[in-house]
């Protein structure tokens, strides 16, 4: 069994069993945990009747709430050993998008940017993830009177922002468990199943690679060359046409997908800057606005431009290299720098 103080995070749709969950693995970790106070809430009741009239107030109010909470709480717990959470306060933004719109949305990001700097992140998320109908009869179990009304419409909202939100994660490992068949409570078993993925999880992120960085006037090797070869191996498996001319359009055409997001980007920062935003802060929110996107459309470039490499038998991360090195005494033309 881990001894140590990593930082696991439970996450999943309301009733998929993170609070149970979270209590059964405590002796199996020998951790501290944090469980999400959601019961004080004076607005919970009245949103889940009225969500459009309650939105806010309940966003902000679990905002304070879950910042209160773990801005101490997480670090004291890591400084005794392992924590796990039934909840992470980044979600409290997935929320936040479903249910805010136009200024409130914009009011509630301010907000929330700046108090999630103060707050460690998890070292591993565990996504439980069950089949629609699995977590409404779950939520009828438990039979909370301010859930007996609930919209299955946004249950299913939330599942799809789940998955959109851990799709994009790119700073946080994420371990999904589909629970369709899990019973932690009556099954042994399906605990030590879960308690087991949570240890592999952990294990393989232990020593995460470290991408390429300059380091006494050096660059030293990064995971490049893996994800060079990780092309090269799906491209076989799915017998892509390794054609350089089809592969350079299909490149242009994601350099179009990027630039639409980058005038969307533009127009937003031009639009909160107008509404009284300083420059600085509304190009951020632009940025923060449509950053998933635009980080899946930076994936897809890459992806070619990895695909490319292959094709014409380059080392990509070795003429990298060498073009960083020669990059660095290079002097560079005066519109490329920033203005003195």
């Amino acid at each position: 069994m881990m001894r140590n103080n990593k930082y696991i995070a439970i996450e999943g749709v309301i009733g998929i069993g993170k609070t149970t969950l979270a209590r059964l693995l405590e002796p199996r970790f020998g951790s501290s945990v944090l469980l999400e106070v959601f019961e004080e809430n004076p607005f919970l009741a009245d949103f889940y009747a009225d969500r459009e009239r309650y939105a806010f107030q309940t966003q902000i109010f679990f905002l304070l709430s879950r910042y209160h909470q773990q801005h101490k709480a997480v670090p004291e717990a890591l400084r005794k050993g392992m924590l796990i959470s039934d909840y992470t306060f980044s979600k409290d933004e997935l929320f936040a998008w479903l249910n805010l719109k136009d200024d409130e949305l914009a009011m509630y990001g301010r907000v929330h940017a700046a108090l999630s700097e103060k707050i460690p992140k998890p070292d591993l998320i565990v996504y439980l993830k069950a089949d629609h109908d699995v977590v409404m009869r779950r939520i009828a179990l438990r039979d909370r009177p301010y859930e007996r009304d609930m919209d299955p419409n946004y249950i299913r909202q939330l599942a799809q922002a789940y998955e959109a939100w851990l799709n994009n994660l790119s700073d946080v490992s994420v371990l999904t468990v589909g629970v369709n068949e899990l019973d932690f409570l009556a099954r042994d078993e399906d605990l030590d199943y879960v308690a087991g993925q949570i240890e592999q999880a952990l294990q393989e992120n232990a020593v995460p690679s470290q991408p390429s960085v300059i380091q006494d006037g050096l660059l030293e090797e990064g995971r490049l060359a893996a994800y060079q070869q990780f092309h090269r191996q799906l491209d076989d498996a799915k017998d892509f046409d390794p054609d350089l001319f089809f592969n350079y359009i299909l490149l242009s055409e994601e350099m179009g997908e990027i630039a639409k997001e980058l005038v969307k980007v533009w127009g937003d920062g031009k639009r909160l800057a107008g509404n009284g935003l300083s420059p600085d802060e509304a190009h951020q929110e632009a940025i923060n606005k449509h950053r998933a996107d635009l980080r899946s459309e930076l994936a897809d470039l890459l992806a070619y431009v990895l695909k490319l490499a292959n094709y014409s038998g380059i080392d990509l991360e070795q003429a990298y290299l060498d073009k960083m090195r020669q990059n660095l005494g290079r002097e560079w033309q005066r519109e490329r720098t920033l203005p003195s």
